[in-house]
């Protein structure tokens, strides 16, 4: 049995232990069954949800059995760790439909057949029905205070006022490890770096209860080189669902990240062999290009299956070589080829408002057809749509085709 912690560390995705001794011995022993949580706040995952399960595909196929915990019951109340406002809250409907919507995805890294089956949970199916008093006097009454107001996740909250609500979400989240503890003997909570405060909170109340074998684990998570986020597009988040990100501007995310993330991305976004991906991040310069353009095609077809990745591909090189088919880069149908410039920038989600667009133009950030556009008050006319299409480009790598 390969111990998986060496595969994870390898690849760079541990990033805290509780224990890291026992935690590495535990993986050479033994199946372990862990979890990790999702909590259905939208009706897709997005790439802040996708080394979570890069990590879970990892561990299955060393032989581990993965948890899958979907939050209906926490995300009616939002995880307000390293937030600044009140999480939306979301009906029951809104929440059932995003459950269903997000499990799709989720198959795609894990398996729920076979040796070491994973098994998908909600934890609605505990966490609403129950009792109040119940909960703070056995559960409850086992927290501090003073040392969750001290946790960094709440922090940021602080200065504009932390309800009792979204506090007591840690003591959810710790009661679910319990359950999955109890229930399925899971001995492991997995999550992002920022879920740390979270995790401990499971790990002690277990271990408070009189078990010593509960663990937590975070991986760190996808940033640039000035240490921000990666995974925001112009439109928002990157969404693993076609419908919100299209194959295409995926696609075109991953080929177009600075040089310096290709090999943490390669590391922790595919499945290439550790030698492979030294090959391919020893290239320098216009070189590294053909590395990224590896890169995208491998992480496209992960989410979206091999065609789609065919398709993106095809359509960024006929935009950056003239090769190939534009047919499915992004595109909008025009009622009326007689369209202000200003409209056919909202018209294409780059921004919202005509005042965003004037900005844009005026910063020559916005060319057609490859040449920039200057007047504000332009407006698209039958000549410029060659063979029924002209190509809007927002700086040098967002593109769009207009259909006539």
């Amino acid at each position: 049995m390969e111990n998986v912690f060496n595969r994870l560390e390898e690849r760079g995705y541990i990033e805290q232990l509780t224990h890291p001794k026992e935690i590495k011995e535990l993986f050479g022993k033994q199946s372990v069954p862990f979890y990790i949580g999702i909590d259905p706040t939208a009706d897709s995952l997005h790439v802040g949800h996708f080394v979570s399960l890069m990590v879970a595909s990892h561990m299955q196929k060393c032989g581990h059995k993965p948890i899958i915990l979907v939050g209906g019951g926490t995300a009616t109340i939002g995880d307000p760790s390293f937030k600044n406002d009140m999480r939306k809250m979301l009906s029951r409907e809104e929440l059932n439909h995003n459950v269903e919507s997000i499990k799709k995805q989720i198959e795609k890294f894990i398996r729920f057949e076979g040796d070491n089956a994973a098994i998908l949970v909600n934890n609605a199916d505990w966490l609403l029905d129950l009792k109040f008093i119940d909960f703070v006097r056995e559960i409850g009454s086992l927290f501090s205070v003073n040392r969750m107001l001290s946790a960094e996740c709440y922090k940021q909250r602080m200065e504009t006022g932390l309800t009792f609500f979204e506090m007591s979400y840690m003591l959810m989240q710790s009661y679910d490890f319990l359950y999955l503890y109890n229930k399925y003997g899971c001995k492991l909570q997995m999550g992002g770096n920022d879920q740390w405060s979270n995790i401990i909170g499971g790990v002690e109340l277990i271990r408070k209860i009189g078990k010593e074998d509960s663990f937590g684990l975070t991986f760190k998570l996808l940033t640039t080189k000035e240490g921000k986020k990666m995974g925001k597009t112009e439109k928002g988040a990157l969404w693993l669902s076609a419908e919100k990100t299209t194959p295409y501007e995926f696609y075109q995310y991953w080929r177009n990240i600075e040089d310096s993330s290709v090999e943490n991305v390669f590391n922790m976004l595919t499945f290439l062999p550790i030698e492979k991906i030294q090959e391919l991040c020893s290239y320098q310069d216009e070189k590294i290009n053909e590395s990224k353009k590896i890169l995208a095609y491998e992480i496209t077809k992960l989410i979206h299956g091999e065609e789609e990745a065919k398709k993106a591909e095809e359509a960024s090189n006929a935009l950056f070589k003239g090769q190939g088919s534009l047919t499915h880069m992004p595109t909008i149908k025009l009622d009326d080829p007689n369209i202000s410039i200003l409209d056919a920038i909202i018209l294409t989600g780059i921004v919202s408002s005509k005042g965003q667009a004037r900005t844009l133009i005026q910063q020559g950030g916005i060319a057609l057809n490859h040449e920039k556009i200057s007047d504000i008050n332009y407006v698209l006319s039958p000549s410029d749509f060659t063979d029924g299409y002209a190509i809007l480009k927002k700086g040098k790598k967002i593109f769009y085709k207009l259909e006539n």
